[in-house]
């Protein structure tokens, strides 16, 4: 089935423009809680958002398609998109929404739904709901059976203590000069105050959101940002999370980035050598590094592939019973805490490896020596440059050349109109220009088109 709404990770696209209009997103609302109930009890659902304007358009729309068909509604102003998993699962709600189109710019939007369980709706519910906002046949509640809309008003504090409460309870990050980065976004109030509150000198930025500069030059999306604030302040090591803080990039003293292949093997091998690790592996996706994947096998764990998508990487952790996963971008999902990638939930396991190894982020974080890798993003306007002939031609030539000993990755995005090329093998000159000699075919071939 076509999908017309649901991409990889929810529904996203550019504020009042299709999909993201009120009207659609009181239709989802509708739709999802029509495939969900009703059920013989009172139903709720938990709605959160980041810090984009448009939440403020979106919010309300959504409530009242949930209230219409007799859901009561807590609604979390902004908060971490983990933060309403957890909320969901803590407060047994039936569903959880998050408004946010998490590391793109504030001119979108998106809306991701939760499960009872946290987990992110299987694709069959969503291609039902897709039928149902196609074909609505809405089963409304009767006036005396609407639901109710409550603001949640002990949402953070309920975050911030189970956040707290993953990190080791003998260990204080007292010492630790660490500068977190927030992207102006969802994270911004109750991440500083958790490394506050366990002991961090916290120097914030990206703290002063005003509804359009999230993601703006800041965050897990311009870790250049942090390493020069790091290198500035002097700092032990720098964090930053994205705009709905479910993914991570940290920075060592040094400023040099630590991605999220290297945070998940840093975790992964503290986690063994404490018999912790579940499923003998992680579960990363086709995007991460081969020199992770070398350093794993040299620990007799496996590197289980994905597709790109948290939603894909936790598919295959629980069909095969891992606690490690994520990906390179820094969405890391540690399944004895979460449910969805959390980043500064991981934040804070690498925090504790710091703490019990007492030595610097640099010694201790750069776990493995990366294969070289080149990504290059080609934008286009319409149709699937991919199903080109002469695009095609270009790939397989060029593929050739890389074969055997390095990767060659070309995927659409899941949230916008963007091919993502990515190359990786130990000849830095060869895997650029096989990059972007496809690179060149798909512009060429959008410049005809």
């Amino acid at each position: 089935m076509t999908r017309k709404y649901f991409g990889t990770d929810g529904i996203r696209g550019k504020t009042n423009d299709f999909p993201m209009l009120p009207e659609i997103a009181m239709k989802v609302a509708m739709a999802t809680a029509q495939v969900i109930g009703p059920k013989s009890y009172r139903q709720a659902v938990v709605i959160g958002k980041d810090t984009r304007l448009s939440g403020y358009m979106l919010e309300p729309a959504l409530t009242a398609g949930f209230v219409s068909l007799g859901f009561d509604v807590y609604l979390v102003g902004p908060m971490p998109t983990p933060a309403v998993a957890m909320l969901t699962r803590s407060l047994r709600a039936d569903l959880g929404v998050m408004i946010s189109a998490s590391h793109n710019p504030f001119e979108d939007n998106g809306i991701k739904i939760f499960g009872s369980d946290g987990y992110k709706l299987s694709d069959d519910l969503e291609h039902k709901i897709e039928a149902l906002i196609e074909n609505p046949e809405w089963i409304r509640a009767t006036p005396e059976n609407l639901g109710h809309a409550t603001r949640l008003e002990d949402a953070r504090g309920r975050y911030i203590e189970f956040a707290k409460n993953t990190f080791p309870k003998k260990m204080r990050l007292k010492g630790l000069k660490i500068v977190l980065d927030c992207a102006n976004g969802a994270a911004y109030k109750v991440a500083p105050t958790v490394l506050w509150e366990l002991g961090a000198q916290v120097i914030p930025i990206g703290v002063n959101p005003d509804g359009i500069n999230i993601n703006n030059q800041c965050g897990a999306m311009h870790p250049e940002v942090l390493s020069k604030a790091v290198l500035e302040h002097k700092a032990d090591l720098g964090i930053a999370l994205d705009g709905d803080a479910d993914r991570i990039m940290m920075v060592d003293e040094k400023g040099r980035l630590v991605d999220g292949d290297q945070i998940m093997t840093l975790i992964a091998k503290f986690f063994y050598e404490s018999n912790r690790l579940k499923g003998k592996g992680v579960v990363g996706t086709i995007m991460s590094n081969l020199g992770m994947e070398r350093y794993l096998n040299a620990m007799k764990l496996d590197l289980v592939r994905a597709k790109v998508g948290d939603r894909y990487v936790m598919e295959k952790m629980v069909e095969g019973k891992y606690n490690v996963g994520g990906e390179q971008s820094g969405h890391i999902i540690l399944t004895d805490y979460t449910t969805t990638g959390d980043g500064l939930i991981a934040a804070l396991q690498t925090l504790a490896v710091l703490i019990e190894q007492n030595k610097p982020i640099s010694e201790v974080c750069h776990v493995f020596e990366p294969v070289p890798q080149y990504k290059r993003n080609v934008r286009f306007s319409s149709g699937n440059p991919l199903q080109s002939q002469k695009v095609q031609d270009v790939i397989r030539e060029n593929e050739a050349r890389i074969l055997p000993k390095g990767r060659l990755v070309i995927r659409p995005s899941g949230t916008e109109p963007v091919i993502r090329i990515m190359t990786e093998g130990e000849d830095e000159n060869l895997i650029k220009d096989v990059a972007e000699n496809i690179a060149a075919s798909i512009e060429q071939v959008q410049r005809v088109a």
